[in-house]
């Protein structure tokens, strides 16, 4: 069963619920339920049959019982079908997952999933951006010290270093959604020939990716770079998100004490040291970019799948890319939260910077501050 003691403290809410049993089974169901509607719409099967077939998605299944079925047949497709059918009256079900594959709706169902994660993963890398933005405008001008392999360098701004986390996470950002084009409607049957569809298939695709608010496309059963660009552009925003979580947790040791995450009671302390302020923000971001470029390269080594449906490359792919969506979720959340409410002790920065006896010219950071945020504003 999942486990929210260790999904939860790493994920969100929202994103746990995209990706849950839940959410899988509501996605299969519209899956067939759509590609019912579809042919009929075509007159490939009897409009009768595909409401029927449409009323009996309706209605959930035991999840449980559907996993155990699930697992001994090596798919979910066939329970589910071998379900729907029972459903129907004998007629109607000749009509269930026609001319589809199993495939046809684990990918398309994943798709589905993965389009709602897309969608939480702009809107809150977006609000981190601007948050970035808010407060490199604030410190563009607030003096500290730079540091460079770990020791003191030169004086910067904290407006750079926080203009540095804001491209970074723009960059990102702008990777993963074109990478979004991944998202697509999988229906290509049994061999990907779209057989059995007296020669409907194209429009059948078109019309089922319309009623599913999916991309079109070519089958692209054995064909996987797009998904594995999608998988690495997740981990790659969660490396530039961990970047952030890393400079805060160093500016934030009590040895340096230039920033903190914001106060919350209950969040932060010490099992058994009542002194501490631990980064957790910090901390569940730079877990999760520890843990995303391992899972994005399984999705990269899944790649060589064979033939015109291949074995175990794609099974392999759909739990990976789930938890790269949650991870990639959890951490920007997390940092979200601390750069919101990051408090700033800038008579500190002020006093290391002295301590460090390296001058007081920040260079061009104030200028450097300004193009970093005239670009962000322009790309927006």
């Amino acid at each position: 069963m999942p486990s929210l003691l260790r999904d939860r403290p790493a994920s969100t809410p929202e994103m746990l619920a995209v990706f849950g049993d839940e959410a899988l089974l509501k996605a299969a169901l519209a899956f067939e339920a759509q590609l019912a509607l579809a042919q009929g719409e075509l007159g490939m099967i009897p409009q009768g049959d595909a409401k029927a077939i449409a009323e009996a998605c309706a209605e959930p299944f035991d999840i449980q019982e559907l996993a155990d079925a699930a697992a001994h047949a090596g798919t979910l497709a066939i329970p589910l079908v071998e379900r729907l059918r029972a459903r129907v009256t004998p007629k109607a079900a000749a009509h269930v997952h026609k001319g589809a594959t199993s495939q046809d709706l684990a990918d398309t169902a994943l798709m589905l999933q993965a389009r709602d994660g897309a969608a939480l993963i702009q809107r809150d890398a977006r609000r981190l951006a601007d948050a970035l933005a808010t407060l490199a405008r604030t410190h563009r001008s607030t003096p500290m010290l730079g540091r460079t392999l770990l020791q003191a360098a030169l004086p910067i701004t904290f407006g750079l270093k926080v203009s540095t986390w804001l491209s970074g996470v723009a960059g990102a950002l702008d990777r993963f959604e074109r990478e979004t084009a991944a998202i697509r409607l999988q229906f290509g049957g049994a061999a990907g020939s779209r057989a059995g569809l007296d020669g409907q298939g194209a429009a059948l695709a078109e019309r089922l990716a319309q009623r599913l608010g999916l991309q079109a496309a070519l089958p692209w059963h054995a064909e996987r770079q797009s998904l594995a660009g999608l998988g690495s552009a997740l981990a790659i925003l969660t490396g530039a998100v961990g970047k952030i979580a890393s400079d805060i947790a160093l500016l934030a040791q009590v040895e340096v004490a230039e920033a903190f995450e914001p106060r919350q009671p209950g969040r932060g302390g010490s099992s058994a040291m009542a002194h501490k302020r631990n980064p957790t923000g910090c901390q569940v971001a730079l877990s999760a970019a520890i843990r995303a470029p391992h899972l994005a390269a399984t999705i990269v080594s899944a790649l060589p799948q064979q033939h015109e449906r291949g074995l175990g490359g794609w099974q392999a792919e759909a739990p990976v890319l789930a938890e790269l969506f949650q991870l990639t979720h959890g951490a920007l959340a997390a940092m979200l939260a601390v750069i919101e409410g990051l408090e700033v002790d800038t008579a500190r920065m002020a006093a290391n910077l002295v301590a460090a006896q390296v001058g007081a010219d920040v260079g061009e950071s104030l200028a450097l501050v300004d193009q970093a945020l005239a670009d962000y504003e322009k790309d927006r």
